[in-house]
Parts: C-alpha cells; sequence; structure tokens
C-alpha cells in the first residue's frame, strides 16, 4: 500500500475517532485511535520488512525472502529512510545463496544510508567478507577497520576478530603457494 494511501486512511481514522467521542460513542472512538496509530507506525515501519527481519532473526531466509518480495516498488512504498534497510535485508539474504552478487546490495545500503552505526559496521563487514572472497585484500582491510570503527558497541567484535584471522590465514596461504 502506497505511503499516501496510509496516511490518507490514517486521518480518517482520526477524525471519524474524534467524531465518535464526540457523540458519546467512546469505546469506537478508542479503538479508531489505537488503529490509526497502528497504520501511522506501519507509515514508518513497513509491516513486510518487519516481518522480514522477524525470519531473518528465526534464520528462514525463504519467508523472509517472500515477504520482501511483496514490497514490488520500494522507491514508492517504503520512506527514504527505509530504503537502505531495505537493500541491506535484500544483501543479507542474496549473501546466503551468492555472496559475489550482494555487494551491490550492500553498497547500495551504504550509500542510500543506514542511521544505526551497528548496521553500517555489519554491511562493511560483509564488504569485507566478499572482498576477501574476491581474494582483494587492501580493500578487506579497509573495510574491516572501518567495520571495527563502526561498531560502538562492541556487537560485531567476535566476527571482526574472526575476519582478521581469516585474513592472516589468507597470508600464510599465499606464502604457501609461493614457496612451492
Amino acid at each position: 500500500m502506497p505511503n499516501l494511501l496510509r496516511l490518507i486512511i490514517g486521518f480518517a481514522f482520526v477524525g471519524a475517532a474524534v467524531a465518535l467521542c464526540f457523540f458519546s460513542f467512546w469505546g469506537w472512538g478508542i479503538l479508531l485511535i489505537f488503529l490509526s496509530i497502528l497504520i501511522f507506525v506501519t507509515y514508518f515501519y513497513n509491516e513486510h520488512m518487519l516481518i522480514a527481519q522477524w525470519h531473518l532473526r528465526k534464520d528462514n531466509m525463504q519467508k523472509a525472502e517472500q515477504s520482501l518480495g511483496r514490497i514490488k516498488n520500494y522507491e514508492k512504498e517504503l520512506n527514504r529512510m527505509q530504503h537502505g534497510y531495505y537493500n541491506l535485508l535484500i544483501g543479507l539474504i542474496e549473501s546466503r545463496k551468492a555472496p559475489m552478487k550482494s555487494e551491490k546490495y550492500f553498497k547500495s545500503a551504504l550509500s542510500l544510508g543506514l542511521h544505526m552505526d551497528h548496521n553500517v559496521a555489519l554491511a562493511k563487514l560483509s564488504l569485507a567478507g566478499i572482498a576477501m572472497g574476491k581474494r582483494n585484500k587492501r580493500e578487506a582491510t579497509m573495510y574491516l577497520a572501518e567495520a571495527k570503527k563502526a561498531d560502538k558497541n562492541k556487537l560485531l567484535a567476535d566476527q571482526i576478530k574472526q575476519m582478521k584471522d581469516q585474513m592472516g590465514l589468507m597470508d600464510k596461504q599465499q606464502q604457501v603457494r609461493y614457496s612451492r
């Protein structure tokens, strides 16, 4: 449902709630106020993205992909603030299937803007993993440093440490390969 339509329906519910309260139908008026609050919340947080995040936490990628697939045109259906998060979720789902193809989603999520630092750190950590897969150590080190800097609450500290250890193993593998 387009966002403009959500706002129109929400304001219509608020107007109807005020009218019902004015004519002493308090129960129905309060019910419509709660429904209008729910509609205004879905203006800022799209229900399909919330369901997709819930499925991602439950590690059910197929259902998360289905719920994100219900968003046909994300530029019209989502707020400008949610475009980056939409691309981040698509990138996370795509990284399970084809990690190298998910790079464009993470880069567009970063360019569209992510407001929370740990999400920026997650996107940069994923880009570092993709760069390691391409054997581009300089780019991977840059993304890891940026991810560590963005992870202020140390939510991804273990993953960053594991990635650095894997980079060290990558160096050892290259040394063994060149010494043969």
